[in-house]
């Protein structure tokens, strides 16, 4: 994954190729390069990347870690989901 981005980082031509798989009209041609953004990224300690939230009950508290893109975004929803679990717990 990691070598994946970076190829995609260093040639516009890769970036291209990979973003038209959601854009399938998109050209090299009307990409802007721009710099990059920096996201953390959890990882198993078996080394693959953790794609979805951790939600842990600790107790009374309720620990969220890793919220993926697009956290924010769907953060109404995600809300709901805990809430919906910290009244199933009880």
């Amino acid at each position: 994954m990691g070598a994946r981005e970076l190829r995609g980082s260093l040639s516009r031509r890769a970036f291209a190729a990979e973003a038209r798989r959601y854009v399938p009209t998109l050209r090299t041609e009307d990409l802007v390069r721009a710099p990059a953004g920096i996201r953390a990224q959890a990882v198993d300690p078996d080394g693959s990347l953790v794609d979805d939230f951790r939600i842990r009950h600790l107790g009374p508290v309720t620990v969220v870690r890793n919220a993926p893109s697009p956290g924010a975004t769907s953060s109404m929803a995600i809300a709901d989901h805990i809430a919906e679990q910290v009244m199933r717990a009880g």
